[in-house]
């Protein structure tokens, strides 16, 4: 066991030591123990808030008027290509596409802004991936009354659009990074292995099948638009 010195009794050597405190106006920031911009914040919010408001309802009530499927859109029901996007199965359903929404949803809200106008095209590029991931999943069942809800493939968007942004340092960077065929490769072999093994892969699913179709074409439409989102920015 190791001893302790004594120090010595002089009067000039001080028994304790302690950094001399800044000025107010000079001392540091601290950060935030939480500080994902508002808009990212925002997803979550909507994701968990809008299935607490689903399950007011009698079950399936607002999926059969609500959820999308190739069949309603071939009839004329393109509105559905938006509000299935704030339907979902469960709550593991849920909170995984919240979790998920968040986390790439941060690097994107960043790179548009916290200003209003930032904010507009933040949720303006969720919406119009979500979309686009509906159509993709339409243009694999054209005509089948299968009916899909859920914020995955607006969350896919978002997963390429950060793709972009890590690959750029924070810009959109090119198309096929590193970044973008490291996170696409292997969001595509899940999703893929889903379509074949079954959504027991994936959790939250609650065992109902899972419109991979949908989450590869949001992947892909996040990779497309956040260049000219960026240019929308800029204007």
């Amino acid at each position: 066991m190791g001893t302790m010195n004594t120090p010595p009794s002089d009067d000039s050597v001080p028994q304790s030591w302690s950094a001399p405190t800044p000025p107010e106006g000079e001392r540091p920031a601290r950060e935030p123990a939480f500080n994902a911009p508002w808009p990212a914040v925002a997803v979550a919010v909507v994701i968990l808030g809008g299935y607490l408001a689903q399950t007011l309802f009698p079950r399936g009530s607002l999926e059969d008027a609500f959820a999308f499927s190739p069949a309603q859109l071939a009839a004329g029901g393109w509105p559905t290509l938006i509000t299935a996007i704030f339907l979902h199965g469960g709550w593991p359903h849920a909170a995984m596409n919240a979790a998920f929404g968040l986390a790439f949803g941060t690097p994107v809200a960043r790179f548009f802004g916290g200003k209003a106008t930032g904010a507009l095209l933040f949720f303006a590029f969720y919406l119009a991936t979500g979309v686009l991931s509906n159509l993709g999943y339409a243009a694999f069942h054209w005509g089948q009354a299968g009916a899909l809800v859920g914020a995955s493939g607006a969350v896919s968007g978002l997963m390429g659009a950060a793709a972009r942004l890590i690959g750029g340092q924070g810009q959109p960077g090119r198309m096929f990074s590193p970044a973008v065929i490291g996170m696409g490769g292997s969001w595509i072999l899940i999703n893929l292995l889903t379509g074949v093994f079954g959504a027991s892969l994936l959790p939250g699913t609650g065992g109902a099948g899972v419109a991979w179709e949908a989450h590869v074409a949001g992947f892909a439409a996040g990779v497309l638009l956040i260049s000219p989102f960026a240019w929308l920015a800029r204007e």
